[in-house]
């Protein structure tokens, strides 16, 4: 498994990159968000990556974050959503984006991606609310608490989900530790004075 390339951006296509590492180019494909966000040709980038494998080929495909990656993940786990549309999905909408869509149950965002027609927007935001906890960094007013969105407390609060937290005990416990620790904090310490937060 590869989960992530450290190297020199030897080139770009219209839904790939080629990444040379120790003079081996890895072609890895990616969401035109990702291909904007690795800059100019010739620098040195890193990607997190996925690799799919099936019968007759092995791909790599590539993302900015592992947000991005986690969420690609998530959008192939839906029945009828392959790499390319998951990869399209990114294309339009940032993972903060895509989570608040999906929070709200946008099936219209959804639907702006190539290839995800109304029935297959709607499978999304009902399949993947429940996944994403219907927390939408960023939004005022989810759950009674605001998460800036990406950073450590967005993390923090997936790390308090995964512990099986409910979303509003998970945001106000990442708020409350936020402010504490003021800005600039580690997702560690945030994470284990959430946890003291929460317990209380």
């Amino acid at each position: 498994m590869i989960a992530h390339l450290k190297g020199r951006l030897e080139s770009t296509g219209i839904d790939n990159a080629v990444i040379d590492v120790g003079g081996v180019g890895y072609l890895v494909g990616a969401s035109s968000r990702t291909l904007q966000a690795l800059g100019g040709v010739g620098e040195h980038v890193t990607i997190h990556t996925e690799m799919l494998v099936a019968e007759d080929f092995i791909r790599l495909v590539g993302f900015a974050t592992a947000d991005e990656r986690d969420w690609f993940r998530l959008l192939t786990g839906v029945q009828g959503v392959g790499a390319r549309v998951a990869l399209a999905i990114l294309s339009v909408l940032a993972p903060d984006e895509l989570r608040t869509a999906i929070a709200r149950g946008d099936k219209a965002s959804i639907g702006r991606a190539n290839g995800v027609g109304p029935k297959l927007a709607q499978r999304i935001a009902m399949e993947l609310k429940d996944k994403v906890g219907g927390i939408a960094p960023g939004l005022a007013g989810v759950a009674g608490a605001t998460i800036p969105a990406g950073g450590a407390s967005a993390d923090a609060v997936s790390a308090l989900l995964n512990l099986g937290f409910k979303p509003a005990e998970a945001a106000r416990a990442v708020e409350a530790a936020a402010e504490e620790v003021g800005e600039g904090a580690s997702l560690d310490a945030l994470v284990r004075l959430a946890l003291r937060k929460a317990a209380r």
